[in-house]
């Protein structure tokens, strides 16, 4: 069971995060000394597959390289779902998308990277995938760490990224900075995540918020109730409780879900007293453009999190089986977390393997999740 000391170490611990976040270092500094000549290096590929918060959490690495190389070619790597995500991200030259369940793609793709010539390659997922496809392109330097499982498949082996950050824990966006820093790219100031948004996004999201009923300007609280494991989902009449008091602050509810998410949109509506703008079929650049529209964002650990924290809007997410301080919003905007610490927190997440329903998500109480969003809503008044 976590002592009260380990608790308070991991809180402490994040809020340092926080404040290195908002500080920053005046002149970023790399991790260690540059491996290669890096006057010589003319085009850099990132390769960062799976998921939206994976996606948004590698943009710190790529504005770090954008900036350390501005007339290099910075180009990233993700599965073809998630691509969109970066369509119109001012840091990387070309977005490369994979889908993820194509052998013969993979192979198009491979070959597609070795015609390429790319000087550096950052496998910064470390997967079996993104290990061969980063062999497969047959750079001068490839970039791995040590506990990858195929870790002799590149040139180049990083130490663990604590060691390299002297710290025992450390934040997924550190982790992808470390790589960066190893080998000798400015880091250290460790930037916010960001995206970019589409003009098209935003006038959709604009017609769609007018047709619902929401002036142009009007503020409004984003919630996103769903997420990918039960672990990770807070109960649905929970945030039909937030509803009431969102309301009651002045702030309309949007409430964010994926098509195959429906039936969870339907029953938040009918569980709120207070009326509820559901959308289920947006796109990942609309979703980006409506978080940002929003005054506040409400919702589980999820992409969608991110993305919200991302483009600068206040966030409160809610933790079940997730470390925090791994994937904790990466923001220098106002920003909290919630979650009820218990003996086997963090875990796995895919299932719970203690108790017979997430007890950890489901034991969050609403009184400290509208705590939070009091907090948040007083600091960006």
């Amino acid at each position: 069971m976590n002592s009260l000391r380990e608790i308070v170490d991991s809180a402490s611990q994040l809020r340092s995060l926080a404040n290195l976040r908002l500080r920053g270092d005046a002149e970023p500094r790399p991790l260690g000394p540059a491996i290669w000549n890096w006057e010589a290096v003319q085009r850099v590929l990132v390769i960062r597959l799976r998921s939206i918060g994976d996606t948004v959490l590698a943009t710190p690495s790529l504005f770090c390289l954008k900036r350390f190389l501005p007339h290099a070619e910075v180009d990233v790597l993700l599965e073809d779902w998630v691509a969109p995500l970066l369509s119109d991200f001012q840091f990387v030259d070309n977005v490369i998308s994979i889908p993820g369940d194509s052998t013969t793609a993979r192979a198009r793709i491979a070959r597609r990277l070795r015609h390429a010539r790319y000087d550096v390659i950052y496998n910064l997922h470390g997967g079996t995938t993104a290990t061969l496809l980063t062999r497969a392109a047959g750079a001068p330097h490839r970039v791995g760490y040590s506990n990858y499982q195929y870790s002799r498949l590149h040139n180049h082996v990083a130490p663990p990224p604590s060691s390299l950050w002297e710290r025992q824990k450390v934040h997924s966006v550190e982790q992808q900075l470390a790589l960066l820093g190893w080998t000798g790219v400015p880091v250290t100031d460790r930037p916010p995540t960001r995206l970019g948004l589409m003009e098209e996004a935003l006038d959709s999201v604009t017609v769609r918020l007018r047709a619902a009923g929401l002036s142009e300007g009007e503020p409004f609280a984003l919630l996103h109730p769903a997420a990918a494991f039960e672990t990770k989902r807070w109960a649905i009449e929970s945030y039909a409780q937030l509803v009431d008091v969102l309301k009651n602050s002045g702030l309309p509810v949007v409430a964010l879900f994926a098509l195959n998410e429906a039936s969870l949109a339907a029953e938040l509506i009918q569980r709120s007293t207070a009326r509820v703008v559901a959308f289920t079929d947006l796109s990942l650049p609309e979703v980006t453009a409506l978080a940002y529209r929003a005054r506040l964002f409400v919702g589980n650990d999820s992409g969608i999190a991110h993305i919200a924290a991302a483009v600068g809007t206040p966030v409160v997410v809610i933790f079940g089986s997730s470390n925090v301080i791994h994937w904790g919003p990466w923001t220098s905007t106002p920003a909290a977390t919630v979650l009820e610490e218990m003996d086997c927190q963090p875990c796995h997440g895919y299932f719970c393997e203690k108790y017979d329903e997430p007890e950890c998500i489901k034991r969050v109480p609403v009184e400290r999740v509208v705590a939070a969003i009091e907090r948040v809503l007083k600091e960006t008044a």
